[in-house]
């Protein structure tokens, strides 16, 4: 079975006491982390090392940075690099979020040297891609994902895409309330598999561990992970309530 995960995605939330709170919740609820189950906790810069070390016991809980530099070092005031992450117990690096490409606008190039720098690093990546509200209603929506896949992943050797997750985030059910159906979200995630199969093989495709986000949420988890190309999700503002988050981590295959 592929790994199923959910991950929780604080964005620029939470203070020290309340991000205290939470890591702390959530290492305290009975959630069945086992198996091919991941939890992963996406937390700001200044709490991941507080993050490692509270769920260092806890099986099936790992950390993510949700953003890198590409270079390892130098002088690059405000950066933060990918060996440095490593070296205070990050797993993850979130590349590509679409707030990443919209508002600082980071380019698919950009993009590839940053999933680089991931790798080399010894970590693994969660590749965001996915189509804003214009492209989805034009009809356009396939092409423009195998697009970012393409720029920005279809360099990496087929061992590589082992350490690579695929986030699908529909930008306009980000934030907005909106949900793609179960059937959107599976008709799109089999699409991403299917473009990564053109390029790397079914086999390598069949393993790559593919997560919706887009306001997932308690209410609508299970239905959109019982999808058969759906292996859990990227949660934004509802991984910030214990108890939806709790929800939505049960919710998993």
């Amino acid at each position: 079975m592929r790994k199923q995960i959910a991950a929780a995605n604080w964005k620029m939330n939470c203070t020290l006491p309340e991000a205290t709170r939470l890591i702390d919740g959530l290492v305290n609820e009975d959630i069945p982390v086992t198996g091919a189950r991941e939890v992963v906790l996406a937390v700001p810069f200044p709490y991941l090392m507080l993050a490692a070390e509270r769920t260092a016991k806890k099986q099936g809980f790992r950390i993510a940075a949700q953003n890198c530099y590409d270079r390892p070092s130098g002088a690059f005031t405000g950066e933060v690099s990918a060996p440095m992450l490593a070296s205070v117990g990050v797993d993850y690096i979130i590349i590509g979020h679409s707030e990443r490409r919209e508002i600082f606008g980071e380019a698919p190039a950009l993009l590839a040297a940053k999933t680089d720098a991931c790798l080399e690093a010894g970590l693994d990546a969660i590749f965001c891609c996915g189509e804003p509200l214009e492209i989805r209603e034009s009809g356009t929506q396939n092409a423009y994902v195998a697009d970012q896949l393409t720029k920005s992943l279809f360099h990496l050797r087929a061992e590589q895409l082992g350490d690579i997750v695929i986030a699908y985030e529909p930008i306009w059910a980000i934030g907005t309330g909106k949900t793609a159906s179960a059937a959107q979200a599976q008709e799109m995630q089999a699409y991403i598999r299917s473009v990564l199969a053109g390029q790397y093989g079914a086999a390598v495709a069949g393993q790559v561990t593919i997560l919706y986000g887009g306001s997932v949420k308690a209410s609508n988890a299970a239905e959109i992970f019982s999808q058969p190309d759906v292996d859990g999700g990227l949660v934004g503002g509802a991984s910030l309530n214990l108890s939806e988050f709790t929800a939505i981590i049960k919710s998993l295959k």
